[in-house]
């Protein structure tokens, strides 16, 4: 902590706590900085110092501290407005804004005492000249929180008419209060209209975009837009997270978990910030969390998780229904206080509306890890497919339910099985359903269905109903099941010894005209599919008596079915399953092209037969053959075909898998929107499916790629962050966590959060480093050391620059080594006495390029040695410029920018070699030379610069009508280029796109403007 010794440090202490987290310990230093004013005996000092305490508590939980600094502060106004300067009678008019709102924020304050601090604003905005636009704003604010929507409506026009002046609120925060009033009105579609320059990013403040993406959480929801929704609640909750005084925002975030199927990340973010439950220096946004906590809690029990344990106020522990009452009975309480306060029943009003509203969509996938305690997927819902039970109200009939039973089982349809147990349980009831044997033998059979590989005896028990019932082919079928679940359970050897008796059997049967084809089918295919297990099971190529037994197997049942089946569907099946088999043996037996071809086949007749459901399996084969074919357009059309037929009948994991290979086909062709939707959903319902540690994980970390890919940056730092919480390398490879931590650096560099970019960028360094191939880790080095520069860390970004230097060398990478050079000679320069050490780094980045021309034998390869000769060059001239140290003598300035000229004059020289390719490059060093003439007193020699570049463009155009193409690409300028003060970008793997026809028109017309105005400043000096 820095001693106060004088105004300048007061200043410098009072900037630097400014720049810390809110919270309580900020404020506190606040407290300590305005002693150390008084102690100094300087009005103004004391003027600001109550200025940065107003500020530090405006931006923190204890608003209601804003008062008395504000209060001492218009008394010194009033008695010496010449203590105060410019900026701070600014400021002291400006913050009468935070006094209207923050006493309209405490209950304790009379409504009375608020309208008279109201005309004292309109009094003194209008001694000192001021519109009234904020006095209005004010005003409606006063307004809509009383509920008096004439007053509002009449203030809201006012403010809207009036000028905006320097006592304006910002471009962004009006647009949020004037686009939450249409919302608060109904007019959702307007609200957002109104909030789009500040979500775009057109507008922005300390608390905007934040609390505009908080409120338009619900508008969109209400208007379906439910992505958009999606989109703002990750982006947004990032922003205000580390924000305490966010409490309002915050519980907007909250609300929109428990409306959209969430409630499990709405129990996250309760347990985030406890201290939000009893902080009372901010009532209202207390009663807003409340509100939203009691929503959230009620949607629980709703869900049946009233007894859950949940996070609450610090001091005991609290289940769902608990904190539920709690919650309601404090924000009720709050409510009344400003009711009572207020004279009306609005507040309390809106609380129980708040309180009281309905899920907006039952479940909306984020993409974000959720540890759900219990998934509310698994509470009982109501099913229209579902019938009740025989002898309730309104119940079918056990008469009906068996004729149901029978066609859901006869024509193959899901949920035959829960048919027949509801049979089963209507016969054990106190009616009786008569059953006759053949009855009792198809519940036992479904029931042995639904056992799985435990079903054996139960198939047994079967085929022994069937024989009194007079069946034996049927009998000799359930028996062949009853095998077949043997090898299901691994017993193969067994459940073909088991099959071979009623496979003579049925034969001989059949043959006789003792049984039917169906029956003689189901025999046929359960020992086609034993033969099948053991094709399955043989460990690397499959032996030929193997596949010439299953392939016999196999085309035996065809010839017996294939053309009979008519209307039974169930032998359409069969025909649908052999073929399916024979493709699953082609591709055992090398020959892909018949496997995808037979799967088509085998899907395209289970859809035909009605049977949409089984295709399913055989369509997500087809599309990995596909993809191994490197059929993509098949692969694609197969993946759209099997979510499509598997409709609600998919299981959760299925699901996942099939969303996340479509996203992977679809992404392969750049279309990472979509693809994006696809690792969304897999995301989710590998959550559903109770995988989202392993499969998961997973498909976040491809979501979180495809928003990299959209400059999705917010949205695919939180996607990348949680998949980060569950990547491992022993499950997911350390590939896959080192591109995660790339990904997520590059999105946290993107958002300004450099300390924690360098971090995750280290963090896949480290492991990279133990790699044979070193390109990765030479980047990720490099990368870090920018993100530690962009951070202020610069001996540690120094550190790490020349890592990645001694990697790049090792690897052979000059350009990697000439950029790590140029940077460290930029961190150099900033150092006390570093200019020296600049400048060696800068030459020693030439004499790298020299000696790598020498050494280079392609032409391409040294053409872009001469590009990157010619970025050091202009560098190395940008860099003398700079060292020119103010406070130098005149000979030392001039010597220094004599030889920053020379140098730009390389460049210019260098890139003119280069042609058309380097034009930008070359006009960007020329008109910098040009300046620097200029700088110099040559004012001939910068207008001969300026109409060079004029001239170069003037030609390239004339080249271009006559049909004379530049070079494909730009050079140099298809590597990463330099930022900031000749800092290196230093993203090895390539541009995040390349400039287009409209960059480089952009450019022209800008390289053209600065000569023209260069040349202007040239005849100027010219003049004098």
């Amino acid at each position: 902590m820095s001693e106060i010794t004088d105004f300048d440090s007061l200043r410098r202490a009072m900037a630097e706590n400014g720049e810390q987290p809110e919270g309580p310990a900020r404020n506190a230093r606040a407290e300590q900085l305005l002693a150390e004013a008084e102690r100094l005996g300087i009005a103004l000092a004391v003027i600001e110092a109550l200025g940065h305490q107003l500020k530090v508590y405006n931006y923190s939980s204890e608003k209601a501290k804003m008062f008395v600094p504000f209060a001492r502060l218009l008394r010194m106004w009033d008695e010496r407005p010449e203590d105060f300067d410019a900026y701070e009678t600014h400021a002291l008019h400006w913050v009468f804004k935070w006094m209207s709102a923050g006493m309209l924020d405490q209950p304790h304050v009379p409504l009375a005492s608020v309208e008279k601090w109201l005309g004292e604003m309109e009094h003194r905005y209008r001694l000192a000249g001021h519109s009234e636009r904020a006095v209005r704003s004010a005003e409606f604010s006063v307004a809509a929180h009383v509920g008096d929507v004439e007053r509002a409506e009449r203030a809201f026009a006012a403010w809207l008419a009036a000028d905006r002046d320097a006592m304006a609120d910002c471009h962004a925060c009006e647009l949020h209060g004037q686009g939450w009033w249409q919302a608060e009105r109904g007019r959702d579609a307007e609200a957002l209209e109104v909030w789009a320059p500040v979500l775009e990013g057109e507008y922005t403040c300390a608390h905007e975009p934040h609390t505009v993406l908080a409120s338009s959480l619900l508008p969109l929801l209400r208007l379906g837009r439910a992505e958009e929704a999606r989109a703002h609640h990750l982006r947004g909750f990032r922003l205000v997270r580390p924000m305490e005084s966010m409490r309002g925002a915050y519980a907007a975030h909250v609300e929109f978990c428990a409306l959209s199927g969430n409630e499990a990340r709405g129990l996250e973010l309760l347990a985030e910030r406890p201290a939000y439950f009893t902080d009372e220096g901010h009532p209202r946004s207390r009663l807003e969390f409340l509100s939203v906590a009691a929503l959230l809690m009620d949607r629980l029990t709703e869900l049946g998780l009233g007894g859950q344990q949940v996070p609450g106020p610090a001091g005991r522990e609290w289940t769902a229904a608990a904190l539920a009452d709690h919650a309601r009975v404090e924000a009720l309480a709050l409510a009344a206080r400003f009711d009572e306060r207020n004279g009306t029943r609005h507040v309390s009003e809106r609380a129980r509306a708040r309180m009281a509203r309905r899920p907006l969509v039952e479940r909306l996938p984020l993409g974000v890890r959720t540890a759900r305690p219990v998934s509310a997927g698994a509470v009982p819902k109501p099913s229209a497919q579902a019938p009740a039970a025989a002898g309730e109200p309104g119940g079918p009939q056990p008469a009906a339910l068996l004729a149901e039973a029978r066609r859901l089982s006869e024509t193959l349809q899901p949920h035959a099985v829960e048919a027949w147990a509801r049979v089963a349980e209507a016969a054990a009831g106190p009616e009786g359903l008569e059953l006759g044997a053949r009855d009792r033998a198809e519940i036992a059979d479904h029931e042995a269905i639904g056992l799985g590989p435990e079903g054996a005896e139960k198939f047994e028990e079967a085929a022994g109903l069937y024989e009194r019932a007079g069946d034996p082919g049927e009998a000799l079928a359930a028996r062949a099941r009853a095998a077949y679940v043997r090898a299901l359970a691994g017993e193969v050897d067994e459940a073909l010894a088991a099959v071979a008796g009623p496979y003579d059997r049925v034969l001989s049967l059949y043959a006789d005209g003792g049984t039917q084809v169906p029956q003689a089918a189901g025999v046929l295919m359960a020992r086609a599919r034993i033969l099948m297990r053991h094709v399955h099971g043989a460990e690397g190529p499959v032996p030929d008596g193997v596949l010439t037994a299953a392939e016999a197997a196999v085309r035996e049942l065809l010839a017996l079915v294939e053309g009979r089946a008519g209307d039974d569907v169930r032998l359409a099946a069969r025909v649908a399953e052999g073929h399916a088999m024979l493709a699953e043996l082609a591709v055992r037996s090398g020959d892909p092209h018949g496997g995808v071809e037979l799967f088509a086949r085998a899907a395209g007749e289970f859809v035909a037969a009605g049977l949409p459901w089984f295709a399913v399996e055989y369509e997500a084969r087809l599309a990995g053959l596909a993809h191994q074919l490197d059929d993509m357009a098949e692969a694609e059309r197969a993946l759209r075909a099997a979510l499509e037929h598997g409709g609600p009948y998919l299981e959760a994991v299925g699901r996942a898998q099939l969303h996340l290979q479509l996203a992977e086909v679809v992404g392969g062709r750049g279309e990472d929107a979509e693809a994006a939707e696809h690792a969304l959903e897999a995301s989710h319902w590998a959550d559903e499916a109770g995988v989202g540690p392993t499969f998961g994980a997973w498909a976040r970390h491809q979501l979180g790629g495809y928003l990299v890919r959209q400059g999705r940056w917010a949205e695919a730092a939180e996607v990348l962050e949680s998949a980060l919480a569950d990547l491992s390398a022993d499950t997911h490879g350390d590939g896959a966590v080192v591109q995660t931590q790339w990904w997520l650096g590059d999105c946290l560099s993107e958002l300004g959060e450099h300390r924690d970019a360098a971090e995750r960028r280290l963090q896949a360094a480290e492991t990279a480093r133990h790699w044979p191939e070193q390109h990765d880790h030479a980047t990720l080095a490099h990368l870090a050391a920018e993100s530690l520069g962009q951070a202020g860390l610069h001996a540690d970004a120094d550190r790490a620059y020349a890592r990645a230097g001694a990697l790049w060398r090792e690897l052979g990478n000059v350009h990697g080594l000439v950029r790590s050079l140029r940077a460290r000679a930029w961190l150099a320069l900033r150092a006390e006495d570093g200019a020296e050490a600049a400048r060696d780094l800068m030459a020693s980045a030439l004499e790298e390029c020299a000696d790598a021309f020498d050494a280079a034998r392609d032409d391409e390869v040294r053409r872009r040695i001469v590009a990157e000769l010619g970025d050091t060059h202009r560098q190395f001239g940008d860099l003398l410029a700079r060292s020119a140290a103010e406070d130098a003598d005149d000979d030392s300035i001039r010597a220094a920018l004599d030889e920053a000229l020379s140098q730009m004059s390389e460049a210019v020289a260098v890139f003119v070699a280069l042609g058309d390719s380097a034009l930008h490059a070359r006009t960007g060093a020329e008109l910098a030379a040009g300046w620097l003439e200029s700088d110099l007193g040559r004012p001939a020699e910068a207008a001969a610069r300026a109409r060079a570049v004029l001239g170069a463009y003037a030609d390239a155009q004339s080249r271009a009508g006559s049909g004379a193409e530049a070079e494909a690409g730009h050079g140099r300028l298809d590597e990463p280029g330099e930022h900031g003060e000749g800092g290196e970008h230093g993203a090895y793997g390539g541009g995040r796109g390349g400039r287009g026809p409209q960059g480089d028109d952009a450019t022209a017309r800008a390289r053209r403007a600065e000569a023209e105005q260069l040349l202007q400043v040239a005849e100027e000096q010219k003049d004098r």
